[in-house]
């Protein structure tokens, strides 16, 4: 009977938790219905079947999970604890979100739409502009189309870009020279005090230190007077390579690209002219024809701008080297011949006072 009894409650345990597995009711109910009773504390209360207690309502599992229905389910309905499709919270301990009519979205400015069309509009503009520049470079390279060429105007660019570069060659040798020079008159500088430091010193040769103590400085103060001259003709030679030449040479590469530019819509101008007489080839041809003497108008400007610039830079360098070079021969001349007086005059020349300088053989 014992056995009986024991097999009946291993049945009745596991057809409980075969229920609870299938969550098609509480299992905690069901435990409490397996037990029949159960005791609390020491007051000796007791609940069976037979008399049990009203029962509280309470949400029941879902008998399937459905998951594509789009409706909402109510929170306080859920036995999941509101949440419902997928891990997404239903319940809202605040209540309701707060709704407005009032848009949050910041109002955009009237012109922003006509500024975003302008942007697009001009990169489109560029896009193509470029690739027909590209186009016309390639094809000239290659040798399968024309190019406008003024030879006159290139013999004049050429001679430009020769003469930078043999002035640059000038400008780095004449502050070479201006560097070793400082170093010498440093040098003479040191030496002199050093003799002047031993006249003192020694007795039996002050005469003679004192001699060769004056010798170096004086040197010395025509070593300075004639590194201000090199240093003025390298500021002279600097400023005509890198600021009057190197601009004109921006223009001129300003107008080989208007050239590049207008060959490009001159070529597809005479390619529209000749194809047939489409209404789209005609709507082409008249962009085209429209770029095309947009493109020749600034083409044309540029061109008279170089021609100007050319002209009047090469009277600026004439008359600015020659007066350099007579000053420089000048100085060095005066310095190595020992003319300090001929010095003296070429430093006023430099400081703006103008006076006969000494005799050289460039006046000869």
């Amino acid at each position: 009977g014992h056995f009986e009894t024991q097999t009946g409650a291993e049945l009745q345990t596991w057809h409980t938790f075969t229920r609870m597995t299938s969550l098609t009711s509480n299992p905690m109910e069901d435990i409490e219905n397996m037990e029949g009773e159960y005791m609390e504390g020491s007051s000796g209360h007791r609940r069976n079947r037979s008399n049990p207690e009203p029962e509280q309502t309470r949400p029941q599992p879902p008998r399937s999970l459905d998951f594509q229905s789009d409706k909402e389910t109510d929170p306080s309905q859920s036995w999941t604890g509101g949440f419902t499709q997928g891990c997404t919270p239903q319940f809202q301990p605040f209540g309701a979100p707060a709704t407005s009519s009032i848009s949050l979205t910041t109002p955009s400015s009237p012109g922003e739409g006509l500024g975003k069309t302008t942007k697009l509009e001009n990169m489109k503009n560029w896009t193509i502009s470029t690739y027909k520049c590209s186009r016309q470079s390639l094809y000239e390279k290659m040798g399968k189309t024309s190019k406008t060429v003024d030879p006159e105007l290139e013999d004049q660019i050429d001679t430009l870009r020769n003469t930078q570069k043999k002035y640059s060659e000038i400008l780095r040798l004449a502050r070479a020279l201006s560097s070793h020079f400082y170093n010498m008159v440093q040098t003479q500088n040191s030496l002199g005090e050093c003799f002047s430091d031993l006249a003192h010193k020694s007795p039996e040769l002050q005469q003679e230190f004192l001699y060769n103590a004056e010798a170096q400085r004086n040197i010395t103060k025509n070593g300075q007077k004639l590194l201000a001259s090199l240093n003025f003709f390298v500021s002279s030679v600097n400023t005509i390579v890198n600021k009057t030449m190197e601009d004109s040479l921006q223009t001129v590469k300003q107008y080989e690209t208007a050239r590049v530019e207008y060959d490009a819509y001159r070529t597809d101008l005479e390619f529209y002219t000749a194809a047939k007489e489409t209404e789209a080839n005609q709507m082409k041809l008249s962009e085209t024809q429209l770029s095309f003497n947009n493109k020749k108008a600034e083409f044309e400007k540029l061109r008279s701008d170089v021609q100007i610039k050319l002209k009047f830079l090469d009277e600026n360098r004439v008359k600015v080297m020659a007066n350099q070079l007579l000053l420089f021969h000048t100085a060095v001349s005066a310095y190595f011949s020992g003319n300090q007086v001929a010095l003296e005059e070429s430093m006023k020349q430099f400081a703006g006072k103008l006076k006969s300088p000494a005799t050289s053989w460039i006046e000869q």
